[in-house]
């Protein structure tokens, strides 16, 4: 296998927003705390402030959400860590995708693992965990409920609502699972010994990963939302988060970046079986909307106080939940996640709770054996995966045609004959100036039309090598979709099981790169 590290400005892939955080750009500065580097971690960890009380209940929360697996050795010493005022963690988060979704799920563990294993080296004293947040409480299922593999797309349906970590794994599940039984036995074992789905996806995330020690935090957790009920109690009552947000959101806009999330006045979801619907002040009351749930604000600052783990947080608050409830030092996410997180630095800031590390996850695209070959017969490099078909066609053509379809030459004779003619004619008679005109005009069309035809040819003559260009762009990006967002991981991890060490070998999360990992 070689590995090419390109340059994320040549694949066409992110966004101005998403660079400009890379690069440092002054103007953004004030909307983060560390710069995405090594060297900003000395600060974040003396920044970080964690007690031995909410170590002690995320300890045990962790336990008790292991309680149905038999605990790896390393998973095991990284729970019982977390008890140490030295140790810190390190996190990703993703939902819950059938078969783990697309190959950016697995980038995006690989990422954490290995920056909890570069910073143990930077500060041998210290212990760093790397924490795959489980987003159980999402409540999008049509976002999760399937998998693609070598073009075929695999769809479970099912009408359970609410949270998608609590759907249970039932008959029609199971017969699903029929069709995938190609899977590798960790998700085998993984979907046939779980009650719900977030069971099925700790275990074979805990089987895959485990013995790197990454640990898998559920965060709905009656004690851990607890740790939250404060934040619960000013967003619903003062909406101060909405405020906080709102303000980033607009001094963002007017540096002319296009929000990523959108505030709103209460960013809380009432959270119960089969229920995850959003919480509105109506008047003087709090409605549940799709329900018939209504609460006084007396009765839903009981419910706060009573039942915390009710409460789901959005996109806004839950960075913040996130990092209240853990030792965090840094969040990996995807480009839109990262700078999503901008907006939310006077959220952060208003309950004095410190703003990680912001790193992208590692980015990678992977080439198989034929594919390769089908690169070396069209003489590309790893930067040629990042073309565009329609204009690297276009050029393709123009430079291998056996004659110039354009008559770009003979279009300029005709141009000449014309107007030379037509003003000879217009001495004759006025009018016939414009008939010589439009004649050229007809004739012009004429020609570009029979162009049209010799190119049509050429690229007929040309298909063999049009298709292999167009086969391995398709390969890269199919439905141009980047891989690595379409793709599911087994499409390679069948063949090499090998894959995920690989991965692990090659990435650097501080490498801000795309990898090419080509077989040959």
């Amino acid at each position: 296998m070689k590995k090419y590290c390109i340059d994320l400005e040549k694949t066409g892939q992110f966004s101005s927003f998403f660079l400009d955080y890379l690069e440092g750009k002054e103007s953004l500065r004030p909307f983060y705390t560390h710069l995405p580097q090594l060297e900003s971690f000395r600060g974040a960890m003396q920044a970080k402030s964690f007690s031995e009380s909410k170590r002690k209940i995320l300890h045990d929360a962790l336990l008790e959400q292991y309680q149905s697996l038999s605990l790896k050795e390393e998973v095991q010493s990284n729970i019982e860590s977390l008890l140490d005022q030295r140790t810190f963690t390190v996190t990703t988060g993703h939902q819950l995708n059938l078969f783990t979704g697309p190959l950016y799920f697995i980038y995006k563990i690989v990422s954490t693992i290995n920056l909890a294993k570069k910073l143990k080296n930077e500060f041998p004293d210290c212990h760093f965990v790397p924490i795959y947040w489980m987003a159980t409480e999402d409540h999008d299922f049509d976002e999760i409920n399937y998998f693609k593999l070598d073009g075929k797309k695999y769809q479970w349906n099912s009408n359970q609502s609410g949270a998608v970590g609590d759907f249970e794994l039932d008959q029609s599940f199971q017969e699903w699972m029929k069709e995938i039984h190609f899977a590798p036995e960790v998700f085998k074992e993984a979907y046939s010994k779980s009650k719900t789905l977030g069971e099925a996806v700790r275990k074979y995330v805990d089987g895959l990963f485990g013995q790197e020690g990454l640990v898998v935090l559920d965060g709905n957790h009656a004690g851990l939302k607890r740790e939250f009920s404060q934040v619960i109690e000013e967003d619903i009552f003062i909406h101060s988060p909405y405020q906080e947000a709102s303000d980033s959101t607009q001094r963002l806009e007017g540096l002319g970046y296009k929000s990523q999330i959108y505030p709103r006045e209460i960013n809380f979801f009432y959270l119960k079986e089969g229920i995850r619907e959003r919480i509105e002040l109506v008047g003087e009351a709090y409605r549940v909307l799709n329900k018939e749930l209504v609460f006084s604000k007396n009765e839903m600052k009981d419910l706060i106080h009573a039942h915390p783990e009710r409460f789901s947080p959005n996109v806004v608050l839950r960075p913040l939940y996130q990092e209240m409830i853990l030792p965090n030092l840094a969040y990996l996410g995807g480009p839109a996640e990262v700078v999503y997180w901008l907006q939310l630095k006077g959220v952060f800031e208003h309950f004095h709770t410190p703003f990680p590390v912001l790193l992208p996850r590692n980015f990678g695209l992977i080439v198989d054996q034929v594919t390769s070959r089908k690169m070396k017969q069209l003489d590309w490099t790893a930067e040629d995966l990042f073309s565009d078909y329609s204009l690297w066609k276009k050029s393709y053509v123009e430079t291998h045609a056996s004659l110039d379809y354009s008559m770009d030459e003979e279009k300029n004779k005709l141009i000449h004959l014309f107007q030379e003619k037509g003003k000879e004619a217009e001495g004759l008679e006025k009018s016939l100036k414009s008939a010589f005109d439009a004649a050229q005009v007809r004739t012009l069309k004429i020609l570009d039309h029979l162009g049209g035809k010799l190119r049509k040819a050429e690229e007929r003559r040309l298909e063999v090598v049009l298709g292999r260009a167009k086969a391995v762009l398709d390969f890269a990006a199919p439905g141009g979709v980047p891989q690595e967002r379409t793709v599911n991981f087994m499409q390679f991890y069948l063949e090499n099981p090998g894959m995920i060490s690989e991965l692990m070998e090659n990435f650097d999360p501080l490498e801000f790169k795309l990898f090419v990992f080509q077989y040959e």
